[in-house]
């Protein structure tokens, strides 16, 4: 098993919970799984029972890919990232609510 990096764009869908007047969100997600697709999969079908609408979902990769790529990853993110490998789960790290157009997916790595 691996951890994976994805961000989800959301779109709005009645009881999702986002604030009232926001046109969706962005969600920094670790979720556990034998390969991407996998982890992807899995986001998706808990974000959908959760209520939530996700559009979009994109993968930056395991930890030593990101760091590979020049991320900067602080203990923080590492402790989520072994949370999410050692209960095979997926860990919503952060919300991001958009009021407008949404935001580059990249921008909430950061």
């Amino acid at each position: 098993m691996k951890v994976f990096t994805l961000v989800v764009e959301l779109g709005r869908r009645a009881g999702d919970g986002l604030p009232k007047g926001a046109t969706g969100a962005g969600l920094v997600c670790y979720a556990a799984g034998h390969d991407e697709p996998e982890a992807v999969r899995e986001t998706v079908a808990i974000l959908k029972q959760a209520e939530m609408a996700p559009l979009d979902v994109t993968g930056y990769g395991t930890l030593e890919e990101r760091l590979a790529e020049g991320h900067e990853i602080d203990e923080a993110e590492r402790a989520l990232m072994e949370r999410a490998l050692a209960e095979n789960a997926v860990i919503i790290a952060q919300m991001t609510p958009w009021f407008g157009e949404a935001p580059d997916p990249e921008s909430l790595l950061h």
